[in-house]
């Protein structure tokens, strides 16, 4: 971050068309922090004073700070002894300007994460939050569990790759001494506009409700159809819209408690979420540690009822949250308020890190109630853990291209397609940047026959290398794979990256003799091969399975459905005896026609062509 200290760029919850508040903060004029619950208030009464004297202050309070105000919410001791503060601000005169990218090569960041949490000691705690529930304990448990990673390069690097994984929302980046919070979340806590008097409009949006975001339009909007009908999930989000109300009007004027928006689903690069608004007119004489008093942590990260949600989260999590499920956000002077007016704003801290020197840690959860299916939210907590998998690792978009006598082979699909993938992982697309690193390529290779990579980068940068592409004799050997390919569904296998490991681990031993491997899902569903997707003839015709089943769209296969010479349909491992004709196809190599090597399938000699 160069000479900024923290970063805050934030959406503005009540106006989605407004401009983000977007600011660095350079040296603090003095930190506030507290170390022991009692000294929690005085520093959110600190804070406060500051603001209305038109300061700013940045910062955030642990999920460990909630004892500081009801002795009954249970919660772990505070890590390191003690050593990151309950609650840490800084105050700052004015903000500075969001910092300018650094010229030159860009830095890189990478995690190395450990195993997460076991899926047998997951199925354990929800059926103990089931048994509780079956108990009338608690409606709703928040259960979560910390992953563990170690990073390798620059944490601000880190930052802007979480922030293209998780755009938008609540983000920031605190450096609190002790400890670094990088947090993408897209929940926003509360967003508080009070007068000198500490009357004022507050808004909460709890986010309770996931779905994994779908592999296609039409399977997208089928995902959130799902979502805003399943009784389960606006069960889930009504509860906590209850309880915040219930919290919000402890400090709310008499009537002021209003829910204006509800089970509202929304679109994040990852997973669909539902939200919902609950509003209030905050009563003359409330301060700002009033509002955490009656609303942290925020129900939507505990579970309903709270105290009793919180007593199960103490036993069933093996230790403290941390900043993640507490607050981080700015207190600032409002000037629209008139003298002495304050806007605060937190965020929720989910899809949040927590850095200490070069170890990291972040929390994943979901909020359980009755009748949670343990697959489905071990599924769950996959889709919320898939920004990590964006961030952890730099990787660039790739198209693989025939160039033959001076011609690219469906470059208008490919450019589509690269423009599609562009889209979905937010990095910029220049058409004529891309088009003349082509040109560029195709004048040094204008006789022969090449195979293309046209490769882009976080940043919009096109660049493009050819080798000599030899021709592949056929038919070729296919070989069954020995397990389901686990990644079938990741959005590293919809589009094409140089993020290939998850195929990596699937192709043929050198020497072997096979040509690929052919995949299938954990459903038994056949998908494609390593580097190409799949064709057998059923029944009499010739068949690929759907984008649904998990896989690469390659240029090849469009061109052969629109054609009308192939057509979508699941085939199963227990199809395979059935196949008459197998054919590997990709734009490169075209259509090669293909023996299966696997137990019970009889391989197919002769060329079958469409």
């Amino acid at each position: 971050m160069h000479e900024a200290t923290a970063l805050i760029d934030f959406s503005d919850p009540r106006d989605d068309a407004a401009p983000r508040l977007r600011h660095a903060f350079g040296a603090p004029l003095r930190v506030l922090q507290a170390r022991r619950l009692d000294e929690v208030p005085a520093v959110l009464h600190a804070v406060e004073q500051a603001a209305r004297a038109g300061l700013w202050c940045v910062g955030g309070l642990r999920y460990e700070a909630a004892p500081a105000f009801d002795a009954a919410l249970a919660v772990h001791g505070q890590p390191d002894g003690g050593a990151a503060p309950l609650a840490w601000f800084a105050i700052h005169a004015a903000p500075l300007p969001w910092p300018q990218a650094a010229a030159g090569a860009p830095q890189d960041a990478r995690i190395n994460w450990d195993a997460p949490l076991p899926r047998a000691d997951f199925d354990a705690a929800l059926a103990r939050i089931q048994q509780g529930i079956a108990e009338g304990r608690f409606y709703q448990v928040n259960y979560t569990a910390p992953l563990a990673g170690r990073l390798s390069g620059a944490p601000q690097a880190l930052f802007a790759a979480l922030q293209r994984a998780q755009p938008g929302g609540y983000a920031t980046c605190i450096d609190m001494g002790v400890v670094q919070a990088l947090s993408v979340s897209p929940e926003l806590f509360f967003d508080w506009r009070a007068d000198a008097q500490g009357c004022g409009a507050i808004l909460t949006r709890p986010m309770k409700g996931t779905a994994a975001r779908g592999a296609s339009a039409a399977d997208d909007a089928a995902q959130q159809r799902q979502l805003r009908d399943s009784p389960k999930e606006r069960a889930e989000n009504v509860m906590i819209v209850d309880l915040l109300r219930n919290d919000l009007s402890r400090i709310a004027q008499p009537g002021s408690v209003q829910v204006p928006r509800l089970l509202h689903t929304q679109a994040l690069p990852t997973v669909w979420q539902m939200t919902s608004d609950v509003r209030a007119t905050t009563r003359t004489g409330t301060g700002l540690a009033d509002v955490f008093a009656a609303l942290f942590p925020c129900g939507s990260v505990t579970g309903a009822p709270k105290v009793e949600a919180m007593r199960a989260i103490r036993a069933l999590e093996a230790g403290p949250r941390g900043l993640y499920c507490g607050a981080l956000g700015v207190v600032r002077p409002d000037p629209e308020g008139g003298a002495g007016a304050i806007a605060a704003t937190f965020n929720v801290p989910i899809r949040t890190l927590e850095r200490q020197g070069s170890e990291l840690r972040c929390g994943i959860g979901s909020g359980i109630v009755w009748g949670a299916q343990a697959q489905a939210e071990w599924r769950e907590w996959a889709a919320k853990r898939a920004f990590l998998e964006r961030a952890s690792e730099p990787f660039e978009l790739l198209q693989t291209l025939a160039l033959e006598e001076g011609r690219l082979r469906h470059q208008a699909l490919h450019l589509a397609r690269l423009q599609r993938a562009a889209a979905h992982f937010g990095y910029p697309f220049d058409a004529q940047a891309v088009a003349g690193c082509l040109d560029r390529l195709i004048c040094q290779h204008a006789s022969g026959a090449w195979r293309v990579r046209l490769l882009l980068d976080a940043h919009g940068r096109p660049r493009a290398e050819a080798v000599a592409l030899a021709a592949t004799a056929s038919p070729v050997l296919l070989a069954l794979a020995e397990r389901p390919f686990a990644a079938a569904h990741s959005e590293f296998t919809r589009h094409k990256t140089t993020r290939r490991g998850h195929y990596a681990a699937f192709a043929p031993q050198p020497g072997s003799g096979v040509f690929d491997t052919l995949l299938y899902n954990e459903a038994g569903e056949i998908t494609e091969t390593t580097f190409g997707n799949i064709a057998a003839r059923l029944d009499g015709r010739w068949v690929t399975p759907p984008v649904a089943c998990g896989l690469l769209p390659g240029v090849g296969r469009e061109v052969l459905l629109r054609e009308g010479r192939l057509h979508e349909a699941v085939l199963t491992l227990q199809d395979l005896p059935r196949v008459q004709g197998w054919a590997f196809v990709n734009s490169l190599r075209g259509w090669l026609a293909a023996e299966v090597q696997a137990p019970g399938v009889h391989p197919q000699a002769r060329p079958l062509l469409i």
